[in-house]
């Protein structure tokens, strides 16, 4: 697959050679072992070869567009010079020497795992030819559920809530391990992923499902369990967001949310899965654009406050490894100070990594000047130099930074690993109510099924859209199933029509999506209940949606609209799994948002 070398990264090889998809106990990974003096001595002389403008370019992570390094489609090709000023992956290192690159579907890097080993490796030859070669740590987002950069045929497992709501550390565990050993051999060694939030704020735009739940002892197992998957199948594990972003209603992509706990809620609340994390020997850390004034009263967000990445992170939970910013195009960052200030203050509040910034010029730039003005310290730059080799050295970067098209066979999306990801997401669908036992749903009476609700767009190779995936399996299990995609907010003309459908129909399953008092989705389901037909509610993100339904007789949720966890949730419907899941978080009554409809641990059996 490429040029410099044939054989498989070593970390690369003992991950094939590991047992794939079972489901099997696994030792979990003892805490990193401090690295050997010779270890040391060898990176820091790598450092000691850096330019000012080769460490500045080090400390970035980036993003690029394009499935190649050196030949990308013509219109990604001017999408980085406009945005980057290069062309292609290959000179985005020759002119930055960036340190990581960050894999997005969006920016067409992940098109299928072949494309996507092609492409790291082509990333690693640009970088072997430096001045002073050093292997990019090519990173993703793959959290699973609601966010996977990479989608099918590699293998997509049920994300954090769903996983929260099976309640198995050796679920969370095998989930990380299968997700890592796959990511691996498309050469990706960082994966972005658990995520250590703790959700307790049921109106949080921007977290929700992606946590794993509202107890931070049950979220703090589950990390613990995910950051022993990844990193034993040999993918650097980050925790996110410190210190904490579950309790917000702000979308820090487009705002700046600020969190009210007192520092003793923080320690009750936010702090477990960190410090969990930390125990278990995470090798990277993510910040959060928000402002908590408990731990930081400048008003800066946690991205930029010093008190709260090295007074608590460093110093007080005594953590020494990689810290990453969250992306620097977020408005949550970039409200207070401009961009040419932020990636300096950023490195001054003791992070290592500075990921996507929109104008990298703009920000390589500034910390150069802040480099040789003093404002930054060499000594304080070389440490964090250090911390980021170091990772990439225990990720066997520096033995070998190259996948094969062998090793994407022997492991990506392998029928072990698919079954695997099945038997998963059938410890995961929750039953919130069920009327007069409507659930199961019975051939002989209730054979005849429209299918109707949202149809959100799913990351990519997921199945396609919810509405169809649940009709396609359903009528895989013996029913007759219509599929009628209603959308997010549908018109009185498509309420007419999906009314109109079931006429023919014995009943209707609607999935559901983030409900709101003003939803028309409420509208579609009245209106639906008032045929008399039997009606079920399928939640397929956060599972709140039923304190607005109250009328519906039959209830559940998936956590998620991906093919893996529909799929299963139709195996409920039809009785071919009992429903086995427990909501991971409370749901608060509508009318009354301070008492609970259902307790955490609530989900009921047939």
């Amino acid at each position: 697959m490429h040029s410099r070398r044939t054989v498989l990264t070593t970390a690369a090889a003992a991950a094939a050679a590991a047992t794939l998809g079972t489901g099997a106990a696994h030792a979990a990974p003892s805490p990193t072992p401090p690295p050997s003096r010779a270890t040391l001595d060898r990176l820091r002389r790598l450092i000691s070869r850096m330019t000012p403008e080769e460490k500045a370019g080090q400390l970035f992570v980036m993003r690029v567009y394009g499935h190649s390094a050196t030949d990308p489609d013509p219109a990604d090709a001017e999408a980085n010079r406009k945005e980057l000023g290069v062309s292609n992956a290959a000179e985005l290192i020759a002119a930055y020497r960036v340190g990581g690159i960050i894999y997005f579907g969006w920016a067409h890097n992940t098109r299928d795992p072949y494309q996507v080993a092609e492409l790291s490796n082509g990333i690693q030859e640009a970088a072997a030819d430096l001045r002073v070669p050093v292997p990019v740590l090519i990173s993703t987002d793959q959290e699973h559920g609601i966010v996977a950069r990479i989608g099918a045929p590699a293998t997509l497992l049920p994300g954090a809530m769903a996983l929260g709501a099976g309640g198995s550390v050796e679920d969370a565990r095998t989930a990380g391990r299968i997700s890592g050993q796959e990511l691996l051999a498309m050469g990706v060694r960082q994966d972005y992923a658990p995520d250590a939030d703790v959700n307790v704020n049921p109106a949080n735009p921007v977290i929700g499902v992606r946590s794993f739940g509202a107890d931070p002892q049950a979220v703090a197992r589950m990390v613990t369990a995910q950051v022993h998957g990844y990193q034993g199948a040999g993918v650097a594990a980050c925790a996110k967001h410190f210190p904490g972003h579950g309790d917000t209603d702000t979308d820090s992509h487009v705002g700046l949310p600020y969190i009210h706990h007192s520092a003793q809620e923080w320690e009750r609340l936010d702090a477990p899965p960190f410090k969990a994390a930390i125990a278990a020997g995470i090798d990277s850390v993510m910040t959060a654009h928000i402002v908590v004034p408990a731990l930081d009263p400048s008003g800066d967000p946690a991205t930029l406050s010093r008190p709260i990445v090295t007074g608590i992170l460093r110093e007080r939970l005594g953590y020494d490894g990689v810290v990453v910013t969250d992306s620097l195009g977020m408005e949550g960052v970039r409200v207070k100070y401009g961009d040419h200030r932020v990636p300096v203050l950023a490195l001054k509040a003791g992070v290592d990594q500075l990921l996507n910034p929109p104008d990298l010029s703009v920000a390589h730039g500034a910390v150069v000047r802040a480099l040789r003005d003093g404002e930054l310290s060499e000594r304080e730059i070389d440490a964090k130099l250090l911390r980021i080799l170091l990772l990439k050295e225990r990720r066997g970067l520096f033995a070998d930074p190259y996948t094969s098209r062998q090793q994407v066979d022997r492991v990506v999306g392998v029928r072990a690993h698919r079954a695997a990801a099945d038997r998963i997401a059938d410890r995961t669908t929750t039953l919130l109510r069920n009327d007069d036992g409507l659930l199961p749903l019975s051939r002989r009476r209730t054979g005849r099924l429209l299918v109707v609700g949202v149809d959100p767009d799913a990351p990519s190779g997921t199945g396609g859209p919810p509405t169809g995936v649940l009709a396609e399996e359903l009528t895989r299990l013996g029913f007759e199933a219509t599929a009628l995609s209603t959308g997010m907010a549908p018109s009185r003309a498509v309420i007419a029509r999906a009314r109109q459908a079931l006429a023919g129909r014995d009943a209707v399953v609607v999935a559901t999506y983030n409900v709101t008092a003003s939803s028309a989705q409420r509208t579609l389901v009245a209106e639906l209940l008032a045929t008399g037909k039997p009606v079920v509610q399928l939640a397929v993100r956060n599972p709140y949606d039923i304190a607005l339904l109250d009328e519906v007789p039959a209830a559940l949720a998936s956590y998620s609209w991906t093919d893996v966890e529909l799929r299963a949730a139709a195996r409920v419907i039809a009785g071919r799994r009992a429903p086995v899941g427990r909501l991971p978080v409370p749901i608060m009554r509508a009318d009354a948002p301070q008492t609970a409809l259902y307790q955490i641990g609530h989900g009921l059996r047939y």
